[in-house]
């Protein structure tokens, strides 16, 4: 086994990160991701699957489900007025099927719960032209205020 080649294939490049632009993660995840409709409790976004959120078999990579899952269930939160979306407690995620280069994904995502200091939203992913479920995901935040001090 070659330590070094794992050890190499998880360390930055080399590059200066202080000089990449601010937010990257979001703008690499969400370029290309239409909002469809926002309504209270629900959200519905689609896009098609770029190649540079695929994973080596040209589908879209898991950890990007999980990104849209957790930006996307958040935003739900927004959609009745809350003035923060929280702090993520939990997100569970239940793969299902693939979704490959260009194909068209719609993503849904629905307020469940809000409570004094909690709030969930359900996440799904899936084909825009079939309704095939290609992802679940439940998404649970922290919601209490922030203290006076």
């Amino acid at each position: 086994m070659d330590l070094e080649a794992v050890r190499r294939s998880l360390e930055a490049s080399g590059g200066d990160a202080d000089a990449l632009p601010p937010r990257l993660f979001e703008e690499f995840v969400l370029h290309g991701l239409r909002i469809d409709l926002i309504e209270p409790g629900r959200v519905l976004c689609s896009m098609p699957v770029p190649p540079r959120l695929t994973s080596a078999g040209s589908f879209l990579h898991g950890g990007v489900t999980a990104a849209l899952v957790d930006v996307i269930g958040s935003a739900v939160f927004y959609s009745v007025g809350l003035p923060t979306s929280g702090v993520s407690l939990e997100i569970s995620v239940s793969y299902m099927d693939a979704a490959f280069i260009k194909e068209e994904v719609e993503i849904e995502a629905k307020l469940l719960h809000i409570g004094k200091a909690v709030g969930v939203s359900s996440v799904e992913l899936r084909r825009k032209g079939t309704g095939k479920i290609i992802a679940q995901a439940r998404h649970a935040k922290y919601l209490a205020a922030s203290s006076k001090l």
